[in-house]
């Protein structure tokens, strides 16, 4: 057998099997986006900003392996609104000192958070343990 033979006839299985592969995968992630606004993977949201109207509430899924935080940078968010974070705190650094002392707050794959934002204006957030590679988001709420 050539070597072209061989490489077409590898080429055609292999697409095949990937076919049955991403027909599968495809049809369970379309599903699964319209259950959420904010996916958290290893060390990002996505979408890293999301703009909603007041009144909204905003859903985040983990949908990676390792434990996320969603909590708010103290001071940028709109004046008038509350702080937020998961796991209910009631700062930024009671927030910290929670996942420090046992990963307070942690949203665990495949688990959920949500937010309703009411006053108009950016809040910018971030995971606590991933802050360091950059996981920040931002949510724009219009009035």
């Amino acid at each position: 057998m050539d070597r072209r033979t061989f490489l077409a006839g590898g080429a055609g299985l292999a697409s095949v099997g990937f076919a049955g592969c991403s027909a599968f995968t495809g049809t369970s992630a379309s599903a699964d986006e319209d259950d959420y606004d904010v996916g958290m993977g290893a060390a990002f949201f996505r979408p890293a900003e999301l703009e909603v109207a007041a009144g909204e509430t905003v859903v985040w899924r983990n949908t990676g392996n390792r434990r996320h935080t969603v909590t708010a940078y103290e001071g940028r968010y709109p004046d008038g609104a509350e702080f937020f974070a998961s796991g209910g705190y009631d700062d930024e650094a009671s927030a910290r000192e929670g996942w420090r002392d046992g990963f307070g707050g942690a949203i665990e794959s495949g688990e959920e958070y949500e937010e309703t934002f009411e006053v108009p204006g950016t809040y910018h957030y971030f995971c606590i343990p991933h802050e360091p590679s950059g996981m920040v988001g931002q949510v724009v709420v219009t009035e």
